[in-house]
């Protein structure tokens, strides 16, 4: 990776004058596996400093179009767009870059086995800025403390951690580098009603700490609620005819809840509904 001396916002002010501005855009975005689409015409707008939830069915392209945001897939059709400029044709270091300006908290937390908890959270300051030794120390320390752990946290191996601990090195390493921009990926997977509400506190004082725009892919309703300014759910293309729009709801979390399109109220209050008829079809 190329080692920069700092980082740049995506322009100035960040959010200060216009916090409603798209500072991530998919254009008329499809993306296919082989022969098989997982999105298809996709339109999307990403606003400076909300908190937006993406939700729908497993497989219907949440993670994708994640992916797609951040540049580390890039789009069969149509246009991934930073700040209102395209990413086509950007070189490999420009995106490497620029990416400094995303913190990505994956499915799992992902952290390197081999490496203890404070080498993970300092993974990303040693390859990407020239921070002296005693800068690395202090600021994965305040890192650490920022989503609750100790700092005798430091030293443990990711095997001796439960869920929720590695769920939170995991932020502490996506927030390393005071990034603009937060991406979540299904961060409350895999942990039990209180340690979900632990992930979910962080990630509203995350931000409100700092002017950080966060795009949060979830299942959790919870979540939805407690985090989100707006929601967008997708819906499977194999469940679509091929002229429906993927994207089947935008709105706030209240609009989600009292929704009259089924497809949206089944989703969110966890009903089978005709999914159960379906399923004695087979």
């Amino acid at each position: 990776m190329t080692a920069v001396a700092a980082r740049e916002p995506f322009s100035e002010p960040y959010v200060g004058d216009d916090p409603g501005r798209p500072i991530l855009e998919l254009r008329n975005v499809s993306r296919k596996f082989g022969s098989n689409y997982i999105l298809r015409d996709i339109s999307l707008k990403v606003r400076a400093g909300e908190t937006l939830c993406l939700i729908g069915e497993s497989g219907c392209g949440k993670s994708v179009t994640m992916k797609l945001l951040v540049g580390l897939l890039a789009p069969s059709n149509g246009d991934v767009c930073w700040d209102g400029v395209s990413i086509v044709g950007r070189s490999d270091d420009e995106l490497v870059r620029d990416r400094l300006r995303f913190g990505y908290l994956f499915q799992g937390a992902a952290l390197f086995d081999s490496m203890n908890v404070f080498e993970n959270v300092a993974f990303g300051l040693r390859q990407n800025t020239h921070m002296t030794q005693n800068f690395i120390h202090e600021t994965v320390l305040e890192r650490l403390k920022e989503v609750g752990l100790p700092p005798s946290a430091a030293f443990k191996m990711p095997s001796e951690l439960s869920g929720g601990m590695r769920k939170r090195v995991g932020l502490a390493r996506a927030l390393a580098l005071m990034p603009d921009i937060i991406l979540y990926d299904e961060p409350t997977t895999g942990l039990d009603p209180i340690m979900t509400d632990v992930i979910n506190s962080l990630i509203k004082k995350t931000r409100d700490r700092r002017p950080v725009t966060s795009i949060v892919v979830t299942h959790e309703m919870s979540t939805v609620r407690k985090v989100a300014d707006r929601v967008v759910m997708f819906y499977p293309l194999t469940r679509l005819k091929p002229d429906e729009p993927q994207i089947v709801f935008e709105g706030t979390p209240e609009e989600a809840f009292t929704s009259s399109d089924p497809r949206v109220s089944q989703f969110v209050y966890g009903e089978a509904g005709e999914r159960m008829q379906e399923l004695a079809l087979l």
